[in-house]
């Protein structure tokens, strides 16, 4: 089928068309994929292979005409609208999917790429994104900067027609099997510190680009941390104005909010990373021998609960964002109540676990890594900005309160006390 002819599509027509092709080219999900937090990968070796089964899932779905659907026609995608995503969502529950492109290759990469691109720039990119040509992620964490993304100190530095980054970004996900980068650099130290910021593309292999990775308490090694030494990128990949970065980044963790919420964002209804954990918690308490019991079914009917609020309140926010009642900022209610959600959920599993949970043998099915899940449990407040500046935001940009005191406003960037580096 051309992409004239998904273009007429009707929902009904698009839903029959995708359940098509589903059932007959993809295998029925992993039910032990995605569980847990941020548990450990298996071999190196293997987890490449995971990417590269996901690039080939991504371009599979790219020649069905299944990539992209809300992303317009000019840039490979289908040109549909977000209830076809949805409809797409519905039709691969229970499917695999190819879910290392999802975040941050397609939200919020591909997003900030759509919104402030040049034509070049998404000519070039978004069609090698959906093709799974190119997996992105975010340089936009540093090593002394804490939530205080504004605050980057890594440089960039103007040379002809070039710019020479150098500094460290850290938290990137997948950054040793990714191709590039969104990166948040400071253009103008004599300036105060949200006004000297630019958003460059950088290429991960680039020459003096080294990348670590990170082992977490749980053993996984998915974060990295990237040290950048005269790394010369040419002006063409910029985005956005010279110093305006603050108006791309601001942009930027609006879709990070949005995460798979997002209209880009290709995610299996149900799926443990976006849907409901309700099945997660039973095999738990079913593993555990607490089925039975009135207090874990007090639990479960606390986790069925906490994902009815959180799914109604999505729905309210993401419908008053579209249509206007609401700004854009308002997406970090949603950021908010997602990270509180799935920590009273992985509490609740760990409550379920008893002993097993915090010294288990491979016996003991869903039981089994409970304990470390519940010492992970405070990731889901971090990670994508953590909680405490989704309620600065949610008060001064939702509720219009006062903003929270400053101690550097219009004091120019160099002018700001700061502490040594973490690890200088």
């Amino acid at each position: 089928m051309t992409q004239t002819d998904v273009g007429i599509e009707t929902l009904d027509e698009f839903r029959a068309r995708a359940r098509t092709w589903i059932r007959a080219n993809l295998a029925p999900a992993d039910p032990a994929a995605h569980i847990g937090v941020l548990r450990k990968e298996t071999s190196d070796d293997d987890e490449l292979a995971a990417v590269d089964h996901n690039r080939a899932l991504q371009r599979a779905m790219f020649d069905a005409g299944l990539a992209g659907v809300s992303i317009p026609r000019e840039y490979g995608g289908q040109g549909l609208t977000p209830a076809h995503q949805r409809v797409l969502n519905d039709e691969l529950a229970g499917f695999e999917y190819p879910a290392r492109l999802q975040a941050p290759t397609f939200v919020p990469c591909a997003a900030v790429l759509l919104d402030f691109g040049t034509e070049e720039q998404k000519k070039q990119h978004i069609p090698a994104i959906l093709r799974g040509e190119e997996l992105w992620m975010q340089m936009l964490s540093e090593p002394s900067g804490g939530s205080d993304v504004a605050g980057a100190v890594t440089t960039a530095v103007r040379d002809g027609d070039d710019w020479i980054l150098n500094g460290s970004k850290i938290w990137t996900t997948g950054a040793w099997w990714s191709d590039w980068a969104l990166c948040l650099a400071r253009t103008n130290w004599d300036v105060p510190k949200h006004r000297g910021l630019t958003v460059f593309m950088v290429p991960l292999k680039a020459e003096g680009i080294e990348v670590h990775r990170i082992e977490m308490l749980s053993g996984s090694r998915e974060f990295c941390q990237e040290f950048m030494t005269d790394v010369r990128i040419p002006d063409s990949y910029r985005i956005g104005e010279v110093d305006a970065g603050w108006n791309v980044g601001t942009r930027w963790m609006f879709h990070e909010r949005m995460l798979l919420r997002s209209p880009y964002a290709t995610v299996p209804a149900g799926n443990s990373r976006g849907g409901s954990r309700t099945e997660e918690v039973l095999d738990v308490a079913r593993d555990a021998g607490r089925l039975d019991d009135p207090l874990a079914r007090d639990l479960i009917g606390e986790t069925e609960t906490l994902e009815l609020v959180k799914n109604a309140l999505q729905q309210r926010v993401g419908q008053a964002m579209t249509t206007g009642a609401m700004n854009d900022q308002a997406a970090s209610i949603l950021r908010l109540m997602h990270g509180d959600v799935a920590t009273r959920i992985t509490t609740i599993i760990y409550e379920m676990t008893g002993a097993g949970g915090a010294a288990w043998d491979d016996d003991d099915g869903a039981v089994v890594e409970r304990g470390t899940d519940f010492l992970m449990r405070q990731s889901f407040t971090i990670a994508g900005g953590t909680t405490e500046m989704a309620r600065n935001t949610i008060s001064e940009r939702v509720l219009g309160m006062p903003r929270e005191r400053s101690h550097d406003p219009n004091v120019a960037f160099r002018d700001v006390p700061r502490g040594a580096p973490a690890g200088g």
